[in-house]
């Protein structure tokens, strides 16, 4: 089996007394397309700064082998990072910023940018000033993906975009930097535009990881009954992570499968991302749903 491409034990991140990152475990191997959800102020930012050497942290913490504090110059060759708001000089043109990116990093194809940027309409005379968000955002991938890198890390990178630029975003980053072994750990508050683009899925909650799985065991682990409104007294009682209402009526979420006289009250459906991460994070005296 591969090495993890990033390997965290026990990662504390403080600011003052609070801890924003609070002693998370976990890694990712190589191939891999994460989703990192969590609420404002969940320590995902702050989870991200540390992968890339920009938090200092506690515990331990490994990207591509390397310190991200310690060795953040070696590791940069072979990292991609986006926060969450694409920043390029409004005064420059698209091949000017190509050939920067050329000086600036050894692992940069030129070629490969062109490429990229032949999927969008950013024209290579255009200036950034002229662009609007979302082409300045395909600017910034086409210029990140054009680096020969194994990890991409992205804060929030369609903020702000409308539907079609995000659609855009997020299929040039599949077919164009994915190759089954690199990695991307995506930030995003569009969980159910991305749910088919991941292989797995972090929740953090208040700075602890609540959870961390590939979706294909979310689908084992987790079960979702859809059942009429008569029977919600009773699956109530069976204790389900959530009650919600679906477009067909009523459903309950269950860690583990309930028990077969559970079962036989409703019909098994497919849990949503956005249905275990409500499950998961939010209050439990919001848990208290009426039917």
């Amino acid at each position: 089996m591969n090495a993890p491409l990033i390997q965290a034990q026990g990662l504390t991140v403080r600011y003052g007394s609070k801890r924003a990152v609070d002693d998370v475990s976990f890694s990712i191997p190589p191939g891999r397309v994460v989703g990192l959800l969590g609420h404002n102020g969940a320590g995902k930012t702050s989870l991200m700064k540390a992968l890339v050497g920009l938090a200092p942290c506690d515990g331990t913490l490994s990207v591509l082998g390397q310190s991200p504090r310690r060795q953040r110059a070696q590791l940069l060759e072979s990292l991609c990072y986006i926060p969450d708001v694409a920043i390029l000089p409004r005064w420059a043109r698209v091949d000017q910023l190509i050939t920067l990116m050329q000086g600036l990093h050894p692992k940069f194809s030129a070629a490969r940018a062109e490429t990229l940027l032949q999927r969008t309409s950013v024209g290579m005379k255009d200036k950034v000033k002229a662009l609007s968000k979302g082409m300045v955002v395909q600017l910034h991938l086409a210029l990140i993906a054009a680096i020969d890198a194994k990890v991409m890390i992205l804060d929030e990178p369609t903020l702000g975009l409308d539907v079609l630029s995000r659609k855009s975003f997020y299929e040039m980053l599949i077919d164009e930097w994915c190759d089954g072994e690199r990695s991307v750990l995506i930030s995003t508050h569009q969980v159910e535009e991305i749910e088919s683009l991941l292989s797995d899925v972090m929740m953090l909650n208040e700075g602890k990881l609540v959870l961390s799985i590939s979706l294909e065991e979310m689908d084992q682990r987790f079960v979702a009954l859809s059942h009429d409104p008569a029977q919600a007294d009773a699956m109530a009682a069976a204790h389900p992570l959530l009650r919600y209402r679906t477009q067909g009526g009523a459903a309950a979420l269950f860690d583990g499968a309930p028990s077969a006289d559970v079962q036989a009250l409703g019909r098994r459906v497919r849990p949503s991302l956005v249905d275990l991460f409500v499950a998961l994070t939010r209050a439990p005296e919001m848990n208290r749903t009426q039917f």
